[in-house]
């Protein structure tokens, strides 16, 4: 696939020389030359000077044969614009925009274009490590109702089936990050000390399982 990144700083690139990486054409668009050097030298994509959201410059980068568009520049006016050029423009399929401030990107979900609220993203993570329970949800979709929320467990649920831990409150686990990595749960798989336990819910649900997974499982009756 051919993809188009605005925005060379450090996601941009990043995200520039792994898309490349996994066999993909890119295209990196800033309007700073200077910027490219994060690229380095390996990187074999187009090199674009210009305004990320300027239909010249997104032909420039190949946009009419792309099959998707980030723009991860510093602005999030830019950004937005340029998600809109690509899909409402050239007809991009899979677009994303990184927007800084979190009320806007709630608005831009909602009317279809996919966002990345890195400000909200990463106050939500440092939340999640300081005050376990009563946390923001994960990802959610766009009309809030459904939300993939981490949920601490109580200690002593370690060593106990994660299928008990899972009947105590009703619910399915997504995945859990075990040692840095993710895995999907299985029949026999047991809690581990150190699992991060990822749980889809419907919203009004959240308040409960974080209650039902605090009670160890004695309490539970397991």
């Amino acid at each position: 696939m051919h993809i188009v990144i605005m925005g060379c700083g450090r996601v941009g690139s990043a995200l520039a020389r792994t898309l490349e990486k996994q066999g993909h054409s890119v295209a990196v668009v800033d309007q700073d030359p200077t910027a490219f050097r994060r690229l380095g030298a390996g990187f074999n994509g187009r090199r674009v000077t210009g305004v990320g959201f300027d239909q010249d410059t997104l032909r420039e980068a190949g946009i009419e044969e792309a099959g998707a568009f980030a723009a991860v520049s510093s602005g999030d006016n830019s950004n937005i614009i340029a998600a809109r050029v690509a899909r409402e423009n050239f007809g991009v399929e899979h677009v994303a925009a990184r927007i800084y401030d979190p009320r806007r990107a709630e608005v831009y979900q909602r009317l279809g274009i996919p966002t990345v609220a890195t400000v909200r993203w990463t106050a939500d993570q440092m939340l999640r490590r300081l005050l376990p329970s009563g946390a923001e949800p994960v990802w959610q979709d766009p009309s809030g109702a459904v939300q993939l929320a981490e949920v601490a467990f109580a200690p002593a649920w370690i060593g106990h089936r994660l299928s008990d831990l899972e009947a105590s409150a009703g619910v399915r686990v997504a995945f859990v990050t075990r040692v840095g990595e993710g895995v999907l749960p299985t029949p026999q798989m047991v809690v581990q000390e150190g699992d991060l336990v990822h749980v889809m819910l419907r919203r009004n649900e959240l308040t409960a399982v974080e209650a039902a997974f605090a009670k160890g499982p004695e309490e539970a009756g397991h």
